[in-house]
Protein backbone atom coordinates (compact mmCIF):
# COMPACT_ATOMS: atom_id res chain seq x y z
CA UNK A 1 0.00 0.00 0.00
CA UNK A 2 1.14 3.46 -0.81
CA UNK A 3 0.39 4.97 2.81
CA UNK A 4 1.54 1.67 4.92
CA UNK A 5 4.05 2.43 7.38
CA UNK A 6 7.19 0.98 6.79
CA UNK A 7 8.08 -0.21 10.83
CA UNK A 8 4.99 -1.48 12.03
CA UNK A 9 4.65 -0.13 15.68
CA UNK A 10 4.40 -2.52 18.25
CA UNK A 11 1.31 -2.48 20.15
CA UNK A 12 2.69 -1.11 23.66
CA UNK A 13 3.90 2.51 21.39
CA UNK A 14 0.56 2.58 19.77
CA UNK A 15 -1.39 2.38 23.27
CA UNK A 16 1.28 5.01 24.58
CA UNK A 17 0.64 7.58 21.57
CA UNK A 18 -3.14 7.17 21.92
CA UNK A 19 -2.70 8.12 25.80
CA UNK A 20 0.16 10.85 25.24
CA UNK A 21 1.03 12.00 21.44
CA UNK A 22 4.28 12.25 20.38
CA UNK A 23 4.16 15.93 20.21
CA UNK A 24 2.59 16.21 23.37
CA UNK A 25 -1.19 17.43 24.41
CA UNK A 26 0.14 20.96 24.80
CA UNK A 27 0.88 20.50 20.67
CA UNK A 28 -2.40 18.81 20.01
CA UNK A 29 -4.12 21.77 22.45
CA UNK A 30 -2.39 24.50 20.33
CA UNK A 31 -3.69 22.77 17.12
CA UNK A 32 -6.79 22.62 17.75
CA UNK A 33 -6.95 26.30 19.36
CA UNK A 34 -5.49 27.86 15.98
CA UNK A 35 -7.80 25.64 13.54
CA UNK A 36 -10.93 27.09 15.58
CA UNK A 37 -9.35 30.48 15.63
CA UNK A 38 -9.18 30.55 11.77
CA UNK A 39 -12.67 28.96 11.14
CA UNK A 40 -14.26 31.73 8.85
CA UNK A 41 -17.82 31.68 10.37
CA UNK A 42 -19.11 34.00 12.96
CA UNK A 43 -17.57 33.84 16.43
CA UNK A 44 -21.01 33.27 17.69
CA UNK A 45 -21.64 30.10 15.08
CA UNK A 46 -17.94 28.78 16.11
CA UNK A 47 -19.13 28.98 19.48
CA UNK A 48 -21.72 26.98 19.05
CA UNK A 49 -19.61 24.40 17.55
CA UNK A 50 -17.43 24.44 20.56
CA UNK A 51 -20.84 23.50 22.71
CA UNK A 52 -21.85 20.94 20.83
CA UNK A 53 -18.57 19.33 20.97
CA UNK A 54 -17.76 19.71 24.49
CA UNK A 55 -21.54 18.41 25.43
CA UNK A 56 -21.07 15.21 23.76
CA UNK A 57 -17.81 14.86 25.16
CA UNK A 58 -19.94 14.16 28.15
CA UNK A 59 -22.19 11.55 26.37
CA UNK A 60 -21.90 8.05 27.00
CA UNK A 61 -22.07 7.84 23.05
CA UNK A 62 -18.31 6.45 22.27
CA UNK A 63 -17.38 5.69 18.79
CA UNK A 64 -19.98 8.13 17.69
CA UNK A 65 -19.30 11.48 19.47
CA UNK A 66 -18.23 13.00 15.94
CA UNK A 67 -21.80 12.10 14.63
CA UNK A 68 -23.52 13.23 17.62
CA UNK A 69 -21.38 16.77 17.59
CA UNK A 70 -22.23 17.25 14.05
CA UNK A 71 -25.94 16.57 14.26
CA UNK A 72 -26.81 18.61 17.85
CA UNK A 73 -24.41 21.99 15.48
CA UNK A 74 -26.22 21.54 12.55
CA UNK A 75 -29.66 21.72 14.94
CA UNK A 76 -28.35 24.65 16.42
CA UNK A 77 -26.91 26.37 13.17
CA UNK A 78 -23.39 26.11 14.53
CA UNK A 79 -20.20 25.20 12.77
CA UNK A 80 -19.42 21.69 12.06
CA UNK A 81 -15.87 21.64 12.28
CA UNK A 82 -15.66 23.64 15.06
CA UNK A 83 -17.88 20.79 16.90
CA UNK A 84 -15.70 18.01 15.59
CA UNK A 85 -12.27 20.04 17.17
CA UNK A 86 -14.18 20.29 19.96
CA UNK A 87 -15.07 17.03 20.93
CA UNK A 88 -11.19 16.22 21.81
CA UNK A 89 -12.46 18.05 24.82
CA UNK A 90 -13.20 14.57 25.71
CA UNK A 91 -9.55 13.13 25.68
CA UNK A 92 -7.71 9.91 27.67
CA UNK A 93 -6.58 12.95 30.27
CA UNK A 94 -10.28 14.24 30.92
CA UNK A 95 -12.64 10.87 30.25
CA UNK A 96 -11.81 9.26 34.01
CA UNK A 97 -13.01 12.43 35.48
CA UNK A 98 -16.01 12.86 32.97
CA UNK A 99 -17.03 9.27 33.65
CA UNK A 100 -16.74 9.25 37.12
CA UNK A 101 -18.95 12.64 37.71
CA UNK A 102 -21.41 11.49 35.16
CA UNK A 103 -21.32 7.74 36.35
CA UNK A 104 -22.00 9.55 40.09
CA UNK A 105 -24.20 12.14 39.62
CA UNK A 106 -26.42 10.21 36.95
CA UNK A 107 -27.26 7.41 39.95
CA UNK A 108 -27.81 10.03 42.65
CA UNK A 109 -30.56 11.86 40.43
CA UNK A 110 -31.66 8.33 39.60
CA UNK A 111 -32.05 7.29 43.49
CA UNK A 112 -34.15 10.92 43.81
CA UNK A 113 -36.22 9.69 41.32
CA UNK A 114 -36.74 6.67 42.92
CA UNK A 115 -35.17 4.29 40.12
CA UNK A 116 -32.44 1.83 41.14
CA UNK A 117 -29.34 2.42 39.02
CA UNK A 118 -27.31 -0.85 41.26
CA UNK A 119 -25.96 -3.45 39.10
CA UNK A 120 -26.28 -7.25 39.80
CA UNK A 121 -22.99 -7.72 38.64
CA UNK A 122 -23.00 -9.14 35.84
CA UNK A 123 -22.15 -6.09 33.68
CA UNK A 124 -18.87 -5.13 36.06
CA UNK A 125 -17.55 -8.98 36.77
CA UNK A 126 -17.77 -10.82 33.45
CA UNK A 127 -17.48 -7.51 30.96
CA UNK A 128 -19.60 -5.92 28.56
CA UNK A 129 -17.08 -7.41 25.56
CA UNK A 130 -16.16 -10.29 26.59
CA UNK A 131 -20.20 -11.17 27.07
CA UNK A 132 -20.35 -9.55 23.27
CA UNK A 133 -17.89 -12.01 22.07
CA UNK A 134 -19.04 -15.02 23.70
CA UNK A 135 -22.40 -14.25 22.00
CA UNK A 136 -21.08 -13.72 18.58
CA UNK A 137 -19.31 -16.91 19.05
CA UNK A 138 -22.48 -18.48 19.66
CA UNK A 139 -24.00 -17.83 16.29
CA UNK A 140 -21.82 -19.72 15.20
CA UNK A 141 -21.73 -22.75 17.73
CA UNK A 142 -24.14 -24.38 19.81
CA UNK A 143 -23.68 -22.19 22.97
CA UNK A 144 -26.37 -20.24 24.09
CA UNK A 145 -26.49 -16.63 23.82
CA UNK A 146 -27.57 -14.14 26.77
CA UNK A 147 -28.19 -10.61 25.93
CA UNK A 148 -29.86 -10.02 29.31
CA UNK A 149 -26.22 -7.97 30.65
CA UNK A 150 -27.28 -5.00 28.44
CA UNK A 151 -30.43 -4.40 30.48
CA UNK A 152 -28.25 -4.40 33.34
CA UNK A 153 -25.80 -2.82 31.70
CA UNK A 154 -28.36 -0.13 30.04
CA UNK A 155 -29.73 0.51 33.75
CA UNK A 156 -26.21 0.38 36.08
CA UNK A 157 -23.52 2.38 33.48
CA UNK A 158 -25.38 3.76 29.94
CA UNK A 159 -28.26 5.20 32.03
CA UNK A 160 -26.65 7.12 34.97
CA UNK A 161 -23.71 8.17 32.45
CA UNK A 162 -26.37 9.65 30.10
CA UNK A 163 -28.32 11.47 32.80
CA UNK A 164 -25.55 12.55 34.88
CA UNK A 165 -23.43 13.83 31.57
CA UNK A 166 -26.56 16.55 30.75
CA UNK A 167 -25.68 18.63 33.69
CA UNK A 168 -22.19 18.84 33.62
CA UNK A 169 -22.04 18.82 29.81
CA UNK A 170 -24.31 21.94 29.67
CA UNK A 171 -22.73 24.18 32.18
CA UNK A 172 -19.21 22.89 30.56
CA UNK A 173 -20.50 23.43 27.12
CA UNK A 174 -21.85 26.88 28.28
CA UNK A 175 -18.81 27.85 29.84
CA UNK A 176 -16.71 27.25 26.34
CA UNK A 177 -19.45 28.93 24.38
CA UNK A 178 -18.87 32.45 26.45
CA UNK A 179 -15.26 32.23 26.48
CA UNK A 180 -14.93 31.07 22.73
CA UNK A 181 -17.35 34.17 21.14
CA UNK A 182 -14.52 37.08 23.00
CA UNK A 183 -11.79 35.38 21.85
CA UNK A 184 -13.03 34.32 18.16
CA UNK A 185 -14.47 38.12 18.50
CA UNK A 186 -10.83 39.02 19.18
CA UNK A 187 -8.68 37.17 17.14
CA UNK A 188 -10.62 37.51 14.04
CA UNK A 189 -10.73 41.65 14.50
CA UNK A 190 -6.60 41.66 15.19
CA UNK A 191 -6.47 39.28 12.24
CA UNK A 192 -8.64 41.12 9.71
CA UNK A 193 -6.43 44.47 11.34
CA UNK A 194 -3.32 42.66 10.36
CA UNK A 195 -4.47 41.30 6.82
CA UNK A 196 -5.63 44.77 6.35
CA UNK A 197 -2.71 46.31 7.48
CA UNK A 198 -0.36 43.98 5.01
CA UNK A 199 -2.57 44.85 2.69
CA UNK A 200 -2.26 49.03 2.90
CA UNK A 201 1.66 47.63 2.95
CA UNK A 202 1.42 45.68 -0.40
CA UNK A 203 -0.40 48.80 -1.95
CA UNK A 204 2.02 51.46 -0.59
CA UNK A 205 4.76 48.61 -2.12
CA UNK A 206 2.59 48.74 -5.44
CA UNK A 207 2.24 52.11 -5.76
CA UNK A 208 5.97 52.86 -4.84
CA UNK A 209 7.16 50.16 -8.03
CA UNK A 210 4.42 52.01 -10.19
CA UNK A 211 6.23 55.56 -9.15
CA UNK A 212 9.76 53.67 -9.80
CA UNK A 213 8.92 52.02 -13.01
CA UNK A 214 7.27 55.86 -14.09
CA UNK A 215 10.19 57.14 -13.01
CA UNK A 216 12.30 54.81 -15.04
CA UNK A 217 10.63 54.69 -17.98
CA UNK A 218 10.67 59.06 -17.75
CA UNK A 219 14.11 58.85 -17.16
CA UNK A 220 14.65 56.27 -20.27
CA UNK A 221 12.00 58.76 -22.20
CA UNK A 222 14.45 61.92 -21.81
CA UNK A 223 17.85 59.75 -22.39
CA UNK A 224 15.97 59.18 -25.34
CA UNK A 225 15.14 62.04 -26.10
CA UNK A 226 18.83 63.77 -25.08
CA UNK A 227 20.32 61.18 -27.10
CA UNK A 228 17.80 62.33 -30.12
CA UNK A 229 18.70 66.20 -29.98
CA UNK A 230 22.76 65.43 -29.48
CA UNK A 231 22.35 63.45 -32.89
CA UNK A 232 20.21 66.44 -34.40
CA UNK A 233 22.83 68.75 -33.04
CA UNK A 234 25.19 66.31 -34.20
CA UNK A 235 23.72 66.84 -37.59
CA UNK A 236 23.09 70.38 -37.63
CA UNK A 237 26.69 71.11 -36.64
CA UNK A 238 27.98 68.58 -39.69
CA UNK A 239 25.54 70.51 -41.68
CA UNK A 240 26.62 73.79 -41.38
CA UNK A 241 30.63 72.31 -41.52
CA UNK A 242 29.86 70.75 -44.79
CA UNK A 243 27.47 74.09 -45.96
CA UNK A 244 30.71 76.44 -45.13
CA UNK A 245 33.11 74.25 -46.56
CA UNK A 246 30.97 74.67 -49.91
CA UNK A 247 30.39 78.25 -49.94
CA UNK A 248 34.24 78.60 -48.94
CA UNK A 249 34.79 76.30 -52.38
CA UNK A 250 32.68 78.62 -54.43
CA UNK A 251 34.08 81.43 -52.55
CA UNK A 252 37.77 80.21 -54.05
CA UNK A 253 36.73 79.24 -57.20
CA UNK A 254 34.80 83.06 -57.55
CA UNK A 255 38.52 84.62 -56.82
CA UNK A 256 39.79 82.51 -58.99
CA UNK A 257 38.40 82.85 -62.09
CA UNK A 258 39.38 87.17 -62.75
CA UNK A 259 42.93 85.56 -62.15
CA UNK A 260 42.35 83.35 -64.99
CA UNK A 261 40.90 86.06 -67.05
CA UNK A 262 43.37 88.17 -67.43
Amino acid sequence: MVFKRRDKRPNLVVVRNFLWPRSGWKRAYQYVKLRLHRLPDPPHRIARGVFAGVFTSFTPFFGLHFFVAMFIAKMMRGNILAALLATFFGNPLTFPFIAASSLKLGQYILSLLGRDASSDGQAHDVGVGVTLWHNFLAIFTEQDANWSFLWDFYNSVFLPYLVGGLIPGLISGVVCYYMTVPVIDLYQKRRKGRLMQKFEELRAKKAAKAAEDAAVAAAQKAEKARAKWEDARDAAEMAAEESARVQEEMAQKAADLPERGE
